[in-house]
């Protein structure tokens, strides 16, 4: 499928520089498996990332169960993503310092997981040490358009595993 191709693709590159942005502040980040703290539950995505997860792991969305309320779907009982390999763009970047620029009122701001606030503030850091908000969001929405011919449809991640309940009564 060429949309799983191109999104695997851009996943790609977001990983390249996840993987700068962690050598970085491998001192500060504290994130590693089990951890969850930002795996709430509610979370959205967008349609063809939706379409990613399902086209992975149809078995796991037949035949498992999602994690229980409060915290994502995807977890499983130690804390562990079970679809860390296809996991949405929004799971690839948390725990990382964000910066985002609100160009209207020319301030900028910045983020970052509680657990990982040791060490300098992040306002002292370079903006290149910063993983800046809206780049990959654009090409993202730019990737769903293309698939969702024009529509910017987003998914709730649990919702996942009931379509395919749905699916397996009929």
């Amino acid at each position: 499928m060429k949309n799983i191709e191109e999104l695997r693709r851009f996943y790609d590159e977001v990983d390249q520089e996840v993987r700068r942005l962690k050598s970085i502040h491998s001192e500060r980040l504290k994130c590693k498996k089990g951890c969850a703290s930002c795996c709430i539950d509610g979370i959205t995505v967008f349609q063809v990332e939706a379409e990613n997860i399902k086209f992975h792991y149809k078995k796991l969305l037949r035949e498992e169960k999602p994690h229980g309320i409060g915290k994502c779907a995807f977890l499983d009982e130690s804390g562990a993503c079970r679809i860390y390999e296809n996991r949405p763009y929004v799971c690839r970047t948390q725990g990382l310092p964000l910066r985002w620029l609100d160009e209207e009122n020319e301030i900028e701001y910045r983020d970052i997981c509680p657990l990982n606030e040791n060490g300098e503030p992040i306002e002292n850091l370079e903006p290149d040490k910063c993983l800046t908000i809206g780049i990959f969001e654009s090409r993202l929405a730019g990737l769903q358009l293309k698939f969702g011919n024009g529509k910017m449809k987003r998914v709730a991640l649990r919702s996942l595993f009931e379509c395919n309940r749905k699916r397996k009564k009929k």
